[in-house]
């Protein structure tokens, strides 16, 4: 399985790095930033998934999708970006490379930030350059900015940052998780349908799976922080409660936790049965998210 992810995931690269802006004018710098730090890797999950729940439905132009995987990863690393700022994790490091506010400091780290994410937003309306006329496109544009904003993944962002060093109640973390984390995988795998014209009855469908897979995403996250390889996850085991950090396995307990994860993932993989189409390698890739050991 990690060698099909593997080539897949060099599809996507050389399909999103296409739209990378160029580094040049008087404006360089901040257009260098931002490419620093959309070049530092990661496993352009967001975008694959959005392109593998297109060819789930059939898509037929995947010139059409395009703009739209470079726009999500865009909008993913515009947030790294923030995180990493001194007034939000104040991270040194991210995926073994200098962060960006190290590397260009923080005023231009704001900026590139700032920059990918309207960028995103001009890349994503390139898709109209493709089929003018395709009503899916502005569906397509609503989902990615409620997604990204304060119903979505600000929305989460906000109170996770207001909410540092408090207990969370169940209902808080979920909404955490949710927003936070969920909302711009669900916008992933829900453009994908929706630019492959899948009914709206099978994009909620979408949005369901992906909301599931989100979450247990995130609850493994939790318990590899109890129970991880510190080299396999590249941080040290216990962070979380070190930090007296509200997790859900510190709500529910480790053996609670596991079972949610499976019982989220089966739940998201009964509902892509459902579908019409079938896409064997969406399939495994969502149970290799799930079940991955960092």
């Amino acid at each position: 399985m990690e060698l099909q992810i593997a080539k897949h995931t060099k599809e996507v690269e050389e399909i999103i790095c296409r739209f990378l802006p160029k580094e040049e004018g008087y404006q360089k710098t901040v257009l260098s930033a931002m490419n620093y730090s959309f070049n530092a890797g990661g496993k352009r999950l967001r975008p694959m998934l959005m392109l593998e729940v297109f060819r789930l439905f059939g898509g037929k132009n995947i010139k059409l999708v395009e703009p739209f995987m470079a726009a999500m990863e865009m909008l993913h690393t515009s947030s790294l970006i923030h995180d990493d700022l001194p007034a939000m994790d104040n991270d040194e490091y991210r995926r073994g490379k200098k962060t960006t506010h190290i590397v260009y400091g923080e005023a231009m780290a704001i900026l590139a930030g700032d920059g990918l994410l309207l960028y995103a937003f001009e890349t994503a309306a390139k898709a109209y350059e493709v089929e003018p006329e395709n009503k899916n496109i502005g569906k397509a544009l609503s989902i990615f900015a409620q997604k990204a904003g304060i119903y979505g993944m600000v929305g989460g962002q906000t109170v996770d940052v207001e909410m540092e060093g408090k207990p969370l109640s169940q209902e808080q973390l979920l909404f955490i998780h949710h927003l936070k984390t969920g909302a711009l995988i669900e916008a992933s795998m829900m453009i994908g349908a929706i630019l492959a014209e899948a009914s709206d009855e099978d994009v909620l469908k979408i949005q369901k799976i992906a909301s599931n897979i989100g979450l247990a995403f995130q609850i493994q996250d939790d318990i590899l922080d109890v129970m991880g390889d510190e080299e396999m996850i590249g941080k040290p085991v216990g962070s979380d409660c070190k930090n007296n950090k509200t997790t859900y396995v510190s709500l529910k307990g480790i053996e609670q936790s596991h079972a949610d994860v499976e019982r989220y993932t089966n739940e998201a993989v009964g509902l892509l049965d459902s579908l019409h189409g079938a896409n064997e390698f969406l399939k495994s890739l969502l149970m290799a998210l799930v079940n991955r050991k960092k």
